[in-house]
């Protein structure tokens, strides 16, 4: 039985390109926003590699983002007026049009809370931007490491005092679902196929064998209902 769902957060959740692209282009009119905020996501998994592979002590991501954002301002010539302004688009992304409603109606019978690479103060400002109904918050913080190492899911279960199998990941990212799979939780598929853009060529489709594949959160709240 499923006791509690944890999600990622950053694309399944919340609509990050265009949002940060908002942001930028808000401060930096004559940028092209969407690559830049393209660009800027870019440096976030390698900057957290170094962290997981252990060249590099933990980081939270706030910082990260920040040490990203001069990376990409340095490279493309930018000036930013408000580094901490611009730093904390991230903390303004727009959710999904499905997903308040979706969390709403599955926290009625579940636990449920984030499973995200952000910090806690960075995933608990974003749930007051966009409404996110999270019982608590769990995370990388928690296991001072990034997904998918599996210390991140582990501590998220051994904080909810539940073993991994009561215990279901959703992503639209397939590589987390595998991570997360491995450690023994449930699993479901909720693709955003416009993450990355129109014209985006990943995660379009599950490439694993998940407890449930839904389009959007309101199908998975449906299917966790009907096997209530």
């Amino acid at each position: 039985m499923v006791q509690a769902l944890i999600f990622d957060v950053f694309g399944t959740c919340v609509d990050w390109r265009s949002s940060v692209a908002r942001d930028v282009a808000a401060m930096l009119p004559t940028v092209d926003a969407e690559a830049f905020a393209t660009a800027w996501r870019a440096e976030y998994d390698p900057a957290m590699a170094r962290i997981r592979e252990g060249g590099r002590g933990y980081v939270p991501l706030d910082d990260l983002h920040l040490e990203n954002l001069d990376t990409v301002a340095r490279q493309t010539g930018v000036t930013v007026p408000d580094r901490a302004a611009l730093n904390a688009a991230w903390e303004r992304l727009d959710p999904w049009p499905d997903v308040v409603e979706g969390l709403g109606r599955l926290k009625r019978d579940h636990i449920i809370a984030p499973c995200s690479n952000g910090s806690i103060a960075l995933m608990t400002r974003l749930a007051r931007y966009a409404d996110l109904p999270w019982d608590c918050i769990l995370g990388a913080e928690l296991a001072q490491d990034y997904k998918p190492k599996p210390a991140v899911y582990l501590a998220c279960c051994a904080a909810l005092r539940l073993p991994a199998h009561n215990v279901m990941m959703v992503a639209a990212h397939n590589n987390d679902l595998h991570a997360a799979q491995a450690c023994g939780l449930q699993t479901a598929f909720v693709p955003r196929k416009t993450e990355h853009g129109p014209g985006q060529t990943v995660d379009l489709e599950p490439d694993g064998d998940w407890d449930i594949c839904a389009p959007d959160f309101i199908t998975l709240a449906s299917h966790l209902e009907a096997k209530a």
